[in-house]
């Protein structure tokens, strides 16, 4: 049976976002990040749902969310498809994440540092400059002085990674997102204690029936999804290149909006929030709430 792969986003989550396995996730944050050691010795997964404030702003669904010892908070993300607005995703998440620490009667020097990790499967950058890792803070170009330490973005660029291992602890976690088959895992799985309980759980998540199916369901819908933005560009694109990619991307966006809006129901609704508030938060309407609680009710 070919094995699942952590690209896919429900592999990821139950990778990375299960409270039981903070040791990969700490070990995988160690690889990526320069924080202090101690900053690893209290991580919390928290909600990833990046709430709205007003009825008519944007829903933010992260992947994996935690704060650190000292508070900082991280959110690591895993995106598949290449998307032309990224940059301005990114920043929207990593601001999202930085104006939601304050709360009335707080002030601004409580705002603790955010981090966004970014995996991505394609090129992000250059092809030419073969850079893996990127990390982004703020600085003056022309003095080289920094902006105070509370702002971080992290891009790791799976398809630049060399044919041969560098000796890198990010290059040893990133294998496991570049393998296909059970030898390539079992390959990346030498490289260290963590890495191999991770393809362990990477194994047991892939031979698990449910979860194989949800998986696979996750896939297909991202290829459907894919295949849609795909498809009302390139109609677009008869008509108008310009109108054509404002159409696709406005139905990509539409769709993805969506999406985003039943699984912060979903999420609520397990955590037993009442259908109307649900339908607040969400913008769905209270019947599609009523209906997807009862679907969730019939499946446990």
């Amino acid at each position: 049976m070919k094995p699942l792969s952590p690209k896919n986003d429900l592999v990821f989550k139950l990778l990375f976002g299960d409270p039981s396995r903070l040791n990969l996730l700490r070990s995988f944050l160690q690889a990526v990040l320069d924080l202090p050691a101690e900053e690893y010795d209290r991580l919390v997964i928290v909600d990833p749902t990046l709430r709205p404030e007003h009825p008519d702003d944007k829903l933010g669904i992260l992947d994996v969310k935690l704060h650190t010892t000292t508070g900082k908070v991280i959110d690591v993300e895993i995106q598949v498809e290449s998307q032309a607005d990224m940059w301005e995703r990114i920043l929207f998440y990593a601001a999202k994440m930085t104006t939601e620490q304050l709360r009335s009667g707080t002030d601004y020097e409580s705002i603790k540092k955010v981090v966004s990790i970014i995996i991505l499967d394609w090129h992000l950058t250059e092809k030419e400059r073969g850079v893996y890792h990127h990390r982004f803070r703020l600085y003056d170009e022309r003095s080289g002085y920094s902006f105070p330490d509370l702002f971080e973005i992290d891009t790791l660029e799976l398809p630049k990674l060399p044919g041969q291992p560098d000796g890198t602890p990010l290059y040893n976690w990133l294998s496991i997102f570049t393998a296909k088959t059970r030898e390539e895992f079992d390959m990346a799985a030498k490289t260290s204690p963590d890495i191999a309980q991770a393809v362990g759980v990477i194994m047991e998540l892939s031979e698990d029936e449910r979860t194989r199916l949800l998986a696979e369901s996750r896939e297909k819908s991202r290829r459907d999804e894919a295949a849609r933005q795909k498809y009302a560009f390139q109609t677009g694109k008869q008509e108008g290149r310009q109108e054509g990619r404002q159409e696709g991307r406005q139905e990509g966006r539409q769709e993805g909006r969506q999406e985003e809006r039943f699984d912060v129901a979903r999420r609520l609704l397990l955590e037993k929030d009442p259908v109307e508030k649900v339908a607040k938060v969400t913008g769905l309407s209270l019947e599609e709430v009523k209906t997807l609680a009862s679907e969730l009710s019939n499946s446990h």
